[in-house]
């Protein structure tokens, strides 16, 4: 019988601010992931399931077992003991104030179903996907940085995931204005990115990723939202909706083996927010090196069971020795 543990960071009582998004509206987004993953791995022949939650009234799929901390346990030493009791632990967490970097480090790389140290570290900073990403070729944002066509600007977090603390700006000079507020800000942290807006289709890419490979499993669409003072707001996605015979599709399968290959310690289910330009192509805005909201009912929009790779990949030869 092997054990796996599942934590998903909000539905297992953490919390997130300056996300754009209501935190109703984010936990259940939360608990939508965490049950599709434990709905997968129930599947499974001999396995155990345990399952973090911050709710005990609140459901979880059976016959998966609930675990939550001990009184005055943070949630990095109750992932860390989860983890020591279980074959893997499975974990969802933002990359916003380097959360998915520490659960990561607490957890024996062996046990960790998921991307490599090296690449979450890469993934979780903005800049330093772009730079990777462009690097290898890949368009990004900022290609556009010093070209007459870019109109807005958006600042962001380099650390932040979704929309976290997000504006789109009509001016350079304003984006980096408010960047400078933000730095004199007592309530604000961290560095802040501030590069072109790319005007385009928001999708993002589904991808199962194991050494330096990437599958495209679904195209997604993206439903993000600007309001009057441009606080930008994600608010949902459409899974698989764009289908792999359409003509962009071969396009964005070539594009994602070669991001497998720019950091090939992407591993298990990984997505990928883009912009589909109508002249560049697909333009990379951020890594996800974790599951997303496009996970819930992936599995069985496409006949497999996704637990299963990823649970596969990690049984790869040299996985979990991370630099």
């Amino acid at each position: 019988m092997r054990r796996v543990f599942v934590y998903e960071y909000l539905s297992g009582g953490g919390h997130m601010a300056g996300t754009g998004t209501s935190g109703g509206e984010l936990l259940a987004m939360g608990r939508a992931m965490r049950n599709a993953m434990v709905a997968d791995l129930l599947r499974l022949e001999d396995y155990d399931v345990s399952v973090a939650t911050g709710d005990l009234s609140v459901a979880v799929p059976e016959p998966a077992n609930t675990v939550t901390p001990q009184p005055g346990e943070s949630a990095f030493e109750f992932v860390a003991r989860q983890a020591d009791a279980h074959h893997w632990a499975w974990v969802v967490a933002p990359e916003t104030d380097g959360l998915l970097s520490e659960f990561q480090r607490r957890v024996d790389p062996a046990r960790w179903l998921g991307c490599d140290g090296p690449s979450t570290a890469v993934a979780s900073g903005k800049r330093s996907t772009l730079t990777r990403l462009a690097e290898a070729g890949l368009s990004t944002p900022l290609a556009f940085e010093h070209t007459a066509e870019v109109r807005r600007w958006v600042i962001k977090p380099d650390d932040g995931a979704g929309a976290t603390d997000t504006r789109v700006h009509a001016s350079l000079e304003a984006a980096l204005a408010d960047g400078a507020q933000r730095s004199r800000s007592t309530s604000a942290s961290g560095a802040w990115v501030v590069e072109p807006w790319v005007e385009g289709e928001a999708l993002s890419l589904s991808l199962m990723c194991s050494a330096g490979r990437s599958e495209l499993l679904s195209i997604n669409r993206q439903h993000l939202v600007i309001d009057a003072e441009g606080v930008l707001s994600y608010r949902g996605v459409d899974v698989n909706v764009v289908p792999l015979g359409d003509p962009r599709a071969d396009t964005l399968a070539a594009w994602a083996s070669r991001i497998g290959r720019s950091v090939p310690g992407l591993r298990g289910f990984v997505g990928i927010d883009l912009v589909w330009h109508a002249q560049r192509g697909p333009v990379a805005i951020e890594i996800n090196p974790r599951v997303t909201c496009a996970y819930v009912g992936l599995s069985r929009a496409l006949g497999r069971n996704l637990a299963a790779e990823v649970i596969a990949a990690q049984r790869q030869p040299g996985v979990g020795r991370d630099a």
